[in-house]
């Protein structure tokens, strides 16, 4: 009898721990179109990853969405009115065709240097500003490019779907993926992790940037109230002064500081963008992506990543990993990090000096709904996006030139499905 007990003891406790096994495998991040802009139709919905309840959602989604004006602390200086203007391309939370432009100039030693902006006819300086914006609310505040800075580029929007299954990839495997492309190709593709300040995080807490062209944030609720701000010209807890205090005249609103945490909660509760699933079940498109692979696409623009498990904190203890986000693969195909690619803009941005010519490297999850690539949106195919690539890319992209035409319409294939 004792045996016969013992013996459902050992298979209880066989059957628990495959139980807890299966339980900690990494599960596959939903996917989806799922946040239709402007919502407000009968019968209209949208869909997150299940971070929070439908309607939790749906009013993160709207307060992303909503149109903001003087009296909501707009300005003075701006280039969009709302989180959506930049963020809509096919959906809400996608790319547009809006950009950015910023400007700067290196000094004698060849550093970048922030210029200083003057606006109200040469009275009011803004200081240290590479973004010079393109609207205002007052023609005081109205600010151009001074003749000075040579160096001029234009940043588009990206999109940030899918951003919460970024946001908890562990720093480690950022730092992984990066020593494994100098051991690979012995150098020659290096891509570069920076340490970024977290805001809400205590003083001094960092972590490996990842969101933005210059992966200069790491957590979704600095890069919110990063934009608010820089975007917007609307403050918040995190970043509460002004750039400029010409022609404003209205105390951005108390409720600010609820915007940015409801912007956060938005981007981590969206789906991964979809593939197209019809395109990816055709034979050119399986070849294409084994190809994308062979000739060393991959290498930085990395297939597949995991998150951290379920209640690992991040962000300085200030976000909690949650069932909606934990131990999920997505296929974002980027590694994060910065590289030399041979079309960097110049601008130094929250890392050291030799990252001014590094950029980070774009996902290419939702490729089919961009048409204005590269990070100035100058390549109008996916062609000449291929072929603008050098420096550390140098290598892939002769080997792509190399492909006979019939492989690389297959590789191409295999990007519109993307």
């Amino acid at each position: 009898m004792k045996q016969k007990y013992a013996l459902l003891a050992i298979v209880s406790l066989c059957l628990a721990g495959f139980q807890t096994a299966r339980a900690q495998q990494p599960t596959e991040a939903p996917t989806g179109y799922s946040t239709p802009t402007y919502t407000t139709a009968p019968g209209t919905h949208s869909t997150g990853n299940g971070l929070s309840a439908p309607d939790v959602f749906a009013d993160d989604q709207a307060t992303f969405e909503e149109v903001d004006g003087v009296d909501k602390g707009l300005g003075p200086t701006f280039n969009a009115r709302s989180c959506a203007d930049c963020h809509q391309t096919p959906v809400t939370g996608g790319s547009s065709q809006v950009s950015e432009f910023r400007v700067g100039h290196r000094d004698s030693h060849g550093n970048f240097v922030n210029p200083t902006l003057m606006v109200n006819h040469g009275q009011t300086a803004i200081a240290s500003r590479s973004l010079v914006n393109d609207r205002s609310v007052c023609a005081e505040a109205q600010a151009v490019a001074p003749t000075s800075e040579n160096i001029r580029t234009f940043r588009m929007s990206l999109p940030i779907l899918g951003d919460g299954f970024i946001e908890a990839v562990p720093d480690s495997t950022l730092l992984a993926i990066a020593q494994q492309q100098r051991s690979q190709t012995r150098g020659n593709i290096a891509g570069q992790a920076i340490q970024v300040a977290v805001f809400e995080g205590p003083a001094g807490t960092t972590r490996v940037g990842r969101f933005g062209w210059k992966a200069q944030q790491a957590s979704l609720l600095s890069f919110s109230a990063d934009a608010y701000l820089n975007e917007q010209g609307i403050t918040s807890r995190l970043l509460p002064t002004d750039v400029t205090n010409l022609c404003d005249s209205v105390a951005d609103p108390e409720d600010a500081d609820d915007d940015i945490d409801h912007f956060a909660a938005f981007m981590r509760g969206t789906l991964a963008p979809p593939v197209d699933a019809t395109v990816m079940a055709t034979r050119d498109a399986q070849v294409g992506k084994q190809l994308f692979s062979q000739i060393g696409c991959a290498m930085c623009h990395v297939s597949s990543l995991t998150t951290a498990p379920t209640g690992t904190v991040l962000n300085g203890g200030t976000f909690t990993v949650p069932d909606a986000l934990g131990n999920k693969v997505f296929h974002p195909y980027s590694d994060f990090l910065l590289h030399n690619v041979g079309t960097g803009d110049g601008i130094q941005q929250n890392g050291p000096p030799e990252t001014a010519n590094k950029l980070r490297t774009p996902p290419l999850w939702g490729l089919r709904t961009r048409d204005r690539l590269m990070h100035d949106g100058l390549s109008a195919t996916r062609e000449n996006a291929i072929a603008r690539h050098g420096g550390e890319a140098s290598g892939v992209v002769s080997t792509y030139m190399r492909l006979s035409s019939t492989q690389k319409s297959q590789l191409l294939k295999f990007l519109s499905g993307l």
